[in-house]
């Protein structure tokens, strides 16, 4: 029988080669690039729609604006905002005074800028740590769920049954009225809705292939909620912390104006509204409540456009 040369085709094939550690280091390498890629594009694509949002564009504008003016007050204004001057008490704006002065001759341009450095403070403060505490319980208790989950939801239901502003008034009552003292209250009274955003975003997502592939690897429950489950929930956190700021801010400006808020001795958007009850200085001193008016207007109306445009951009049925 005469030998028959093989086709390429029909040769044998050699068996496959074992994988190796090597192997798999390169694999994990690849997946990390993947990844990492994925996050970029992501990033750009939030990036892109939150820059088409023309209002929220404006808004993140007046927002900066406004807290770089404050950051500068220093470098900006030119009078003391404390110090009182009989000699130009009431004077409308003009070149010496912008805004014009108060009942005692202070400067309210000056006590507008100081006064955005407290009030900014004590409502973005307060937001990030409500969101800090609302998160990390509301991550972790969301996704082991058991008997931390149900002691979280009880606390969170005591502070959430009573209307805030009784909660803020009776804690002003017992912890007095401080810079401090009203960051802490505001977060006390703050971070039961954002725990309870945070809890049900982790319910709605614990159940879901990639959590389960990464539970059969055997990850720690902390591992898999805050590393891997955090970021599909950063969105929604995200408009919580802008609306969040912009209420704490509001009230601020009310429990100062009513005189329950920072201690009138520092300048704070609420504290020069208080300086403004007198019927007569609403109705012929505008200047001493209309700047500051419109700045709080501002600063809040500029928050709620970030967050809209936040919550737009991370909106998955908007996702291209």
């Amino acid at each position: 029988m005469s030998d028959v040369p093989l086709n390429p085709g029909d040769a044998v094939r050699s068996p496959p080669r074992p994988r190796t550690r090597r192997d798999a280091q390169f694999d994990r390498i690849r997946d990390r690039e993947a990844a990492r890629q994925g996050t970029k594009l992501r990033g750009g694509r939030f990036l892109s729609k939150f820059l088409n949002n023309r209002l929220a564009v404006v808004g993140l504008v007046i927002f900066a604006s406004i807290i770089l003016l404050s950051l500068a007050a220093p470098l900006i204004a030119q009078h003391d905002p404390k110090s009182p001057n009989l000699r130009a008490m009431l004077d409308p704006p003009s070149a010496e005074h912008w805004f014009g002065t108060d009942r005692t001759g202070r400067d309210i341009f000056a006590r507008v800028l100081y006064g955005g450095r407290v009030s900014i403070l004590v409502g973005l403060g307060s937001a990030l740590l409500s969101a800090l505490i609302g998160v990390v319980i509301g991550v972790y208790s969301g996704y082991v769920g058991g008997w931390l989950d149900w002691v979280a939801m009880r606390i969170s239901e005591i502070f959430m049954s009573f209307p805030q502003i009784i909660l803020v008034l009776l804690l002003v009552a017992i912890l007095g009225q401080s810079l401090l003292n009203l960051i802490v209250i505001f977060t006390l009274t703050g971070w039961g809705g954002i725990y309870r955003m945070a809890r049900a975003r982790m319910l709605s997502i614990r159940e879901e292939e990639y959590v389960q592939a990464l539970r059969s690897f055997g990850l720690g429950p902390a591992r898999i909620a805050y590393k891997h489950m955090l970021p599909n929930a950063l969105g929604p956190i995200m408009v919580n912390i802008t609306l969040s700021t912009a209420a704490f801010i509001l009230q601020e400006a009310g429990l100062s104006f009513l005189g329950l808020g920072v201690p009138m001795s520092v300048p704070t958007w609420g504290n020069i509204l208080n300086a403004a009850q007198d019927l007569r200085l609403l109705e012929n001193a505008w200047w001493v409540w209309l700047p500051v008016g419109a700045t709080i207007s501002l600063f809040v109306l500029s928050v709620n456009f970030i967050g809209d445009g936040l919550r737009d951009a991370t909106d998955p049925s908007q996702q291209g």
